[in-house]
Formats: structure tokens, sequence, C-alpha cells
């Protein structure tokens, strides 16, 4: 007797684009990452930005799939984030503790990059944690250029390597999640770009630690998942 499946209506997983060199390179490291323990995993502190905007991308689109197959290649899109007014964050998590949230509306530059996030936030807490620090950020054209390598060495600071595209192996991507969840629910919503930046701020602080903490010992089953899944997208 034939199985039935009952397909439900629902948009597409918006994910990274990826090649077979970034899926051979993603497969490579969390190869060599998958044995990690919480103690390794408690030095690495993961950096990103993203940009909130009070307008939304409404993402109408739909596609008919299966139940239990989100992650299938075929019900995937894959695209770059978009822009819009608003503003651009960035912070930093480590188990047990998160820096400030940095707001900003310019773009972010090397020297921006260098001067106000390494300077000023990422240096003082590799003062604080000593030789094992372990400093995470992608591979954003602002992160690479010659003088953020520069301030990276002359402050002694170890940077992870990362694999390109990787959004998913970076639990920060989850905190943004939740930071934007936090900022829809907010009664009344924010309607101009003054309000939208105090809730970020606020919403920032109110965050749990412990869930936090929890993302970021969730490691080891996003470096599974992804060697699972031959290096393409994974669940998280």
């Amino acid at each position: 007797m034939p199985i039935c499946r009952i397909y439900i209506c629902r948009r597409p997983v918006r994910c990274a684009p990826l090649t077979a060199t970034h899926c051979r390179l993603r497969l490579a490291w969390n190869r060599e990452h998958a044995l990690w323990t919480p103690q390794q995993w408690s030095c690495v502190m993961f950096s990103d930005e993203s940009r909130f905007s009070l307008q939304s991308d409404s993402r109408w689109t739909f596609i008919w799939r299966a139940r239990g197959t989100r992650y299938h290649q075929e019900n995937t899109t894959e695209r770059h984030r978009y822009g819009g007014a608003g503003w651009l964050v960035w912070g930093e998590i480590i188990l047990g503790s998160r820096t400030d949230l940095h707001v900003q509306s310019v773009t972010m530059t090397g020297h921006f990059y260098r001067d106000v996030i390494l300077e000023q936030h990422v240096c003082l807490l590799r003062g604080a944690m000593g030789a094992e620090f372990l400093f995470m950020d992608d591979n954003a054209r602002p992160h690479r250029v010659n003088i953020v390598d520069e301030c990276l060495q002359s402050e002694d600071i170890t940077r992870m390597d990362w694999p390109a595209y990787s959004p998913d192996l970076n639990p920060i991507e989850h905190v943004w999640d939740m930071l934007g969840r936090r900022i829809a629910a907010r009664q009344p919503p924010p309607t101009c770009l003054p309000e939208l930046r105090r809730a970020l701020l606020d919403e920032w602080c109110n965050i749990p630690q412990e869930q936090i903490d929890n993302l970021i010992l969730s490691m080891p089953s996003r470096c599974k998942a992804c060697i699972a899944s031959s290096g393409r997208h994974t669940p998280y």
C-alpha cells in the first residue's frame, strides 16, 4: 500500500548561498570541532552584526512540502541579508556573559570595526580572560582588512577560523532572532528610529543569560548536524 504524504503550505527556509567549496570547508571545520568540550567552547566569544528596521520583510512566498522536509534543499531559498532603514547592531556572547549592544546608523568599515568594536570591547575582554580567549567573527569584508588583522596581532588575540556562509553555526544568530521577537512583541511597538534604538538596548539586556548559554552549549549538536548534511544547510 503506498504511503500517503500530507503536504502543507509553508514559506521556504532562507539560507545563505552555498557552493561545493563552501560545503567542503564547512564539513572540514565541523569535523575538526565536533569533539570540542564545553570548556573549550566556553573560551570562544561569538560576535556578529545584524540590522533591525521598522519595516519588516513580509516574505509572502509559499511552497508546498511534506511534513518533516523543512530543510530539504528543494524547500529552501538562498539569499543574502536585505538592507533597509534602521539600525546596525553589533554584540558578542560568551558562556556566562555578553557585551553591551552597540547600535549605530553608519555602515561598518574596517576602521570603525578596529577603533570601536575591537579596541573598546574585544580587547578589554581578552585582557580579562587571558591566553585561552578565542575570538570568533565571520568573513565579512570589514572584518578581514589589514588594519583589523594588525590590531588583533598587536593585542595577541587569537581569531577562530570560520567557514564562509555559516550563520547556522553561529549561536548569536539565534540571539538576534530572540531580540527581533522581543521587539515585535512590545506594546506599543516602536514607531520611530529613536524608539527602536531604546527598545533594542532594553531587550538585549532582558534576554536571559541561561538561554544564551544553552545556545553556546549547542555547538557540538550544530557540528554533528552539519556533518550529517555533508556540509549543507542545517536546521539551526
